[in-house]
């Protein structure tokens, strides 16, 4: 099959590429990247006025499966990746049972390359059963390719164990992820603490929990040479504290999701359980550092924590809802609606901290449109704006805080290994 991609903008940081040009893809692989292009018998996508960058991958993803398949599993979330442009996600160990051995790894590998629409890496679990007592399989789980480590939905409070857990995970080169919010301080709390839960009676979360998690694990990336890299950074102070990290050059790295640069504590006045997550979103001074920290590189992916729930887990009070929400479909949307522009991201940017940068700190081949590469493209508008529905998605999580919103930016045609998975919305498989 041959594919090609005419009249786009191509944006491709990797190779500091930003010009209209086509793409011409066969047999999976980029074959040329150019002006003028043409390929007898190839499929041709017109991208004039669009965006063609290489496709987008998010390294923190909740797709459910193995155990809670009722919430999402392989298929589904992967033709939710789809919809929303995302050519690879990387989901997380917290499942029934919890990916913390080799065997489940190569399982899941397995179910996973059978029935997913895109690319799924894996993350295995520091511990055994996220319990933070003992070493998962980390070396086995690492031959069997999983791509990090990470306790995530659970901070690892023995530093004693942390210690361990960097110095043996740095052994087989890979990050640990650290889900780093101190549970003495946010244990009952259910959003952001500050002026809007003080007014509402809502217990809060404050913002040092995170700071204390993130300075103590900045310290053992410190002592013992180990990457740790910050989940979901939601704390102006956190993003201080990564930056003189890297400016000491120390093994540390961070992530950012889409709807803590969206929104603000603001929008729980209403007490939607939408907007519920952890950590929680928080007031408009955390937002504009978080934005900030993409601008000057100190914060390196934006991811969507796509955490989906039945709805009938959701639809409860907001003091007993659970945290998260399906955001692989509206992840791109946010981003282009309240990142960029004019004194804010760049396109270039956007495309570096959705695509470029998760492949790097994955050591994934991909992040980057090259002749002989992979042919993992994302197409999508930077102008088009509509109106999110969550009954239209494809995730089996019906629950969004964008749900009714008109945005801006929408994701048109989703290429894996040169297949068209995702065209004008419509996920093909």
């Amino acid at each position: 099959m041959s594919l090609l991609i005419k009249n786009g903008t191509v944006v491709n940081p990797a190779k500091q590429q930003h010009e209209v040009a086509d793409v011409l893809v066969k047999d999976g692989k980029i074959a040329a990247i150019g002006q003028n292009l043409s390929a007898d018998g190839a499929e041709v996508y017109d991208a004039t006025g669009l965006i063609v960058a290489p496709g987008l991958i998010d390294i923190h993803t909740h797709l459910r499966e193995p155990g809670q398949e009722a919430k999402e599993d392989f298929h589904s979330g992967t033709q939710a990746a789809a919809a929303g442009g995302f050519t690879r996600v990387v989901t997380m160990a917290n499942t029934t049972p919890v990916v913390d051995n080799a065997a489940l790894v190569r399982g899941l590998k397995k179910q996973a390359e059978l029935t997913g629409v895109v690319k799924v890496e894996f993350i295995g679990a520091v511990s055994k059963n996220l319990e933070g007592k003992e070493l998962a399989e980390l070396g086995d789980m690492a031959e069997a390719g999983v791509v990090a480590f990470s306790d995530d939905g659970h901070y690892v409070e023995n530093a004693a164990f942390m210690r361990r857990a960097l110095e043996y995970s740095s052994m087989f080169d890979k990050m640990v992820i650290d889900h780093a919010e101190d549970i003495t301080l946010t244990k009952n709390g259910h959003m952001h603490e500050g002026f809007v839960s003080y007014e509402l009676g809502v217990i809060g979360r404050p913002a040092v929990a995170e700071d204390l998690a993130v300075a103590r694990d900045i310290l053992l990336s410190e002592m013992t040479g180990g990457h740790i890299h910050i989940a979901h950074v939601s704390s102006k102070n956190t993003v201080d504290m990564v930056r003189r990290a890297k400016a000491k050059g120390l093994n540390v790295t961070c992530e950012v999701t889409s709807q803590h640069l969206s929104f603000t504590d603001e929008y729980l006045r209403d007490y939607n359980p939408a907007f519920k997550m952890a950590p929680p979103i928080r007031s408009e001074d955390h937002r504009q550092a978080l934005l900030e920290g993409l601008k000057d590189g100190t914060i390196d992916a934006i991811i969507t924590d796509h955490a989906p729930h039945a709805f009938e887990e959701k639809d409860h009070e907001f003091c007993c809802a659970p945290n998260g929400f399906s955001g692989l479909e509206t992840s791109l949307a946010g981003v282009i609606t309240n990142a960029y522009g004019p004194d804010k991201l760049s396109i270039d940017q956007v495309v570096y901290h959705m695509s470029t940068r998760p492949a790097e700190l994955m050591r994934l081949d991909a992040g980057v449109l090259e002749v002989g590469k992979p042919a993992d493209i994302t197409v999508f508008s930077d102008t088009e704006t509509w109106t999110v529905d969550r009954n239209q998605f494809y995730t089996k999580g019906k629950v969004s805080p964008f749900d009714g919103m008109t945005v801006t930016g929408k994701a048109k045609l989703t290429v894996v290994d040169g297949e068209i998975v995702m065209k004008e919305g419509v996920v093909l498989r």
